[in-house]
């Protein structure tokens, strides 16, 4: 194990164990909807609410870590993240569960760029692809350990709200307890959005596109599969194929991505996505085993692509600015996260599920084509250096 590693232990055991209840209530959250009869237009905008408030939480959060620190402001965020679950539970009602999302959403605008800025921040071009790829295992191997309690529990009663809400207070534990050194506070509270899109346009639009898919996807997929009728055992092990995918992908093209252009990985991740979603679309209803078989491949190509692109974000802009990197990712992630459910819900009610699919697959087959616009039209990214060795250098010397 890699020095490097060894020091990050702390943030990563916090990392598996806050996605543990996370995601227990991502996959709850829209399964207990359509069991309580919740239009798919009110699951959709439950789901886009968490992104909303997602969205709401990326402009505070450089602030309040600023002010805070890294480690309190953690601890405020994980609260309030658990106390929201707990008020799902209470009330069931679509009136209820959309603020108690966004409230969620807001939340987790803040603990994503904490635990993100302190991977990004202790890494470099040489190994910053790999690092976020083991952030990423860790992510979705908690996400994994989640799901699976769906098994143990009935999605009416309060148990697996209770269980959610545990686990996020849990994950306080290794991150009060660390003694690594957490990243600079950001310089400046605010976001990089007009930066980013100059400087690394690919990340920019890319992030917007994987938001726009991935919030479909979560927030709609365990109700299409549990209207295929294959039980509630199904929706668990569909989308713990998924995430295996999720944990499975990430190093190997982050590892990939570190010895060359990164926005080539981008581009083919891109759009072996719409491959595979176009394929779930002409497949019609699909077996069980066909059905995971599909989740996997899905978790392959999907949510990989937000690390490569965080990782080409902070090739272009430098490192020191990491929090505030992760934070404008976030809020261009959550653009088209908000988006994505309401038109894939909307599309699904007209003319059946597999729109879902098709939907995702025009997102990913757009996002492949721009990305290779890109690389036709500029050279690959170099690593920037930190800002008091920048001022050493002559003017346009950072490529």
């Amino acid at each position: 194990m890699s020095p490097l590693v060894t020091a990050l232990l702390p943030v990563l055991a916090t990392l598996f164990i806050l996605i543990a209840g996370n995601g227990i209530i991502t996959t709850l959250t829209p399964l207990r909807a359509n069991l309580e009869g919740f239009s798919q237009t009110q699951i959709g905008f439950i789901g886009s609410a968490f992104f909303a408030g997602m969205l709401a939480g990326t402009f505070m959060a450089p602030g309040i870590v600023r002010r805070a620190g890294h480690v309190r402001a953690f601890a405020a965020y994980a609260a309030i993240a658990a106390v929201a679950v707990l008020a799902m539970a209470t009330i069931v009602s679509p009136w209820l569960w959309a603020p108690m999302r966004a409230v969620m959403g807001f939340a987790f605008a803040g603990l994503f760029a904490i635990l993100e800025s302190w991977i990004t921040s202790k890494a470099d071009k040489s190994n910053r692809g790999r690092m976020l790829a083991i952030y990423n295992v860790v992510h979705f191997s908690g996400s994994a350990t989640g799901q699976q309690a769906l098994r143990f529990g009935d999605p009416k009663d309060f148990q697996l709200f209770s269980a959610s809400a545990m686990f996020m207070m849990l994950s306080l534990l290794p991150m009060a307890m660390t003694r690594a050194e957490p990243p600079p506070l950001p310089p400046k509270g605010r976001l990089e959005i007009a930066s980013m899109m100059r400087m690394a346009p690919v990340a920019a639009f890319g992030i917007a596109m994987v938001g726009w898919a991935n919030g479909t996807f979560w927030s709609l997929v365990p109700a299409f599969v549990e209207r295929l009728d294959f039980g509630v055992g199904t929706v668990a092990s569909f989308m713990t194929a998924a995430i295996l995918g999720s944990a499975a992908g990430p190093y190997p093209l982050g590892r990939l991505s570190d010895r060359g252009d990164r926005r080539i990985v981008i581009a083919a991740t891109a759009a072996a996505a719409a491959v595979v979603e176009a394929a779930m679309v002409v497949s019609g209803t699909p077996s069980a085993a066909m059905l995971y078989a599909f989740g996997f491949a899905l978790g392959l190509t999907n949510p990989v692509l937000y690390p490569l692109l965080t990782a080409h974000a902070v090739d272009r802009m430098g490192s020191e600015k990491a929090v505030a990197i992760s934070s404008t990712l976030l809020f261009l992630y959550c653009i088209g996260a908000i988006v994505g459910p309401m038109i894939a819900s909307t599309l699904m009610t007209r003319w059946g599920d597999p729109m879902l699919f098709a939907h995702n697959a025009a997102v990913h087959a757009l996002m492949a084509a721009f990305v290779v616009w890109r690389i036709i039209v500029r050279a690959p990214a170099v690593q920037v250096p930190p800002a008091d060795e920048a001022e050493k250098r002559p003017p346009g010397t950072l490529g």
